[in-house]
């Protein structure tokens, strides 16, 4: 039987649910997931779960508030101006609270996303933690095979 190591390449379905129980993600109802661990495909401490777990097996973790995405940070809330986003983006975009706005890494290499918390009349507060930090979460996995 194949067990999962730390540098593993995995086939699963799995599911991830906030605190409330609504999923966030799975691959239940579709095609299985295909990752390697260690590649930042999941978070570490979702990874962590399934070293050790052999290979046709399910199993579910709860994981207490932060351990999966970490503490919520208040450094992560950030007011952008509006003049600025109109600069680098759609100058005719309209933002409104609850919106997940894309900007580009420092680098230019890459993209982050940060959700739109309140609107001022020049400004908009972005919170750019992960939407799971500060919460517990379910993981559930099926490992289909270990490679």
């Amino acid at each position: 039987m194949n067990i999962v190591q730390p540098d593993s390449f995995l086939t699963l379905h799995y599911r991830l649910s906030g605190p409330d129980g609504a999923e966030v993600v799975s691959t239940f109802d579709d095609k299985p997931a295909t990752l390697s661990l260690g590649a930042g495909q999941l978070a570490p401490a979702i990874e962590a779960c399934l070293v050790g777990m052999e290979e046709g097996t399910r199993m579910t973790w709860h994981l207490e508030a932060g351990a999966a995405y970490g503490e919520r940070n208040p450094e992560m809330l950030q007011r952008v101006k509006r003049s600025l986003l109109a600069q680098h983006g759609d100058a005719g975009e309209q933002y409104r609270v609850g919106d997940v706005v894309e900007f580009p890494t420092p680098d230019g290499t890459g993209k982050f996303a940060g959700v739109v918390r309140e609107e001022g009349a020049d400004w908009l507060l972005f919170d750019f933690n992960h939407p799971l930090a500060g919460q517990p979460v379910t993981f559930e996995a099926q490992l289909i095979g270990v490679l």
